[in-house]
């Protein structure tokens, strides 16, 4: 009499990673499809069912230009260093607003999705990932309006540049890209515990578009206020968006600026993922 045996052969045993040091990289890029397919749900569903739909993407660019130039440019009357104040305004805020997209949206995404990860398995930080990725889409979309605003003040005043300065942006985009997701990371692991960190976050990312030279050049304060501009020279953000300021407008690039923001993106991305391997065992357990 043949005995059957119940015993089954798993083809994948899911177990808790014990290695702090294990960031699971060839795990994410094994599963590189449904970052695709999360990347492109992200985007989608944030306009779904709106009447302008992606054009969204340049309408809030361009009231913020405007409202800034207003604020800051006519009111406070505050020196551009010789840019153009409208491509000042603007080059500042969809970098800033890439940023600061990426770090509200990888705050929750663990809370967010907590009911898909007590379903299905699949590498964690594919979700954050796929966040950065589909704002990538979005600033690309917003650095759209900005050359056109360049074209059409060249033209008009000759004012604005084109060259090989531009080869910088992608520089620029990634150092913004690994901070928001090094801190978002850290944020997100704490708020599985910590919901009101959520909420601080919100304002948070307010005041720190204030002390992050989006619409003033840090070398304006340091005429005015020395003291605050020592402080505010530490801010990794303020140095990479005046890079990047400079590289798209000016065709100027100061390559030691960069060696601080790229110290401080490799820390944050390191210690994000480093938190997030010792949250990942019992967050779900939190959540």
């Amino acid at each position: 009499m043949n005995i059957i045996s119940s015993e089954k052969e798993w083809t994948k045993v899911i177990k808790p990673n014990p290695n702090l040091f294990d960031f699971q990289l060839k795990e994410v890029w094994r599963y590189r499809d449904l970052l695709l397919l999360f990347v492109k749900r992200d985007f989608v569903a944030v306009y779904k069912q709106t009447l302008l739909g992606p054009a969204w993407h340049f309408i809030q660019p361009a009231l913020s230009t405007l409202v800034s130039l207003l604020l800051f440019n006519v009111i406070a009357g505050i020196s551009t260093n010789g840019m153009n104040p409208v491509l000042f305004q603007m080059s500042g805020i969809i970098l800033w607003n890439y940023f600061a997209t990426c770090l509200l949206a990888c705050s929750t995404v663990f809370t967010k999705n907590a009911s898909i990860f007590g379903k299905v398995y699949f590498p964690r930080l594919i979700m954050p990932l796929s966040i950065v990725l589909s704002n990538l889409v979005q600033f690309l979309i917003q650095f759209l309006l900005l050359i056109l605003a360049i074209v059409f003040f060249y033209f008009k005043n000759h004012t604005g540049f084109f060259g090989i300065a531009w080869l910088m942006i992608p520089v620029y985009l990634f150092l913004m890209a690994g901070t928001s997701l090094g801190l978002g990371i850290v944020i997100s692991s704490l708020t599985t515990k910590y919901r009101d960190l959520a909420v601080l976050l919100t304002f948070g990312v307010q005041l720190l578009m204030f002390a992050s030279a989006v619409n003033y050049p840090l070398s304006a304060l340091e005429k005015k206020n020395a003291f605050l501009y020592s402080i505010l020279k530490w801010n990794p953000l303020s140095n990479i968006i005046e890079g990047f300021r400079q590289s798209v407008l000016l065709g100027s690039v100061d390559f030691s600026s960069l060696i601080y923001p790229l110290l401080f993106m490799i820390l944050s991305l390191f210690g994000g993922i480093l938190f997030f391997n010792r949250v990942e065992k019992t967050f779900m357990d939190t959540v």
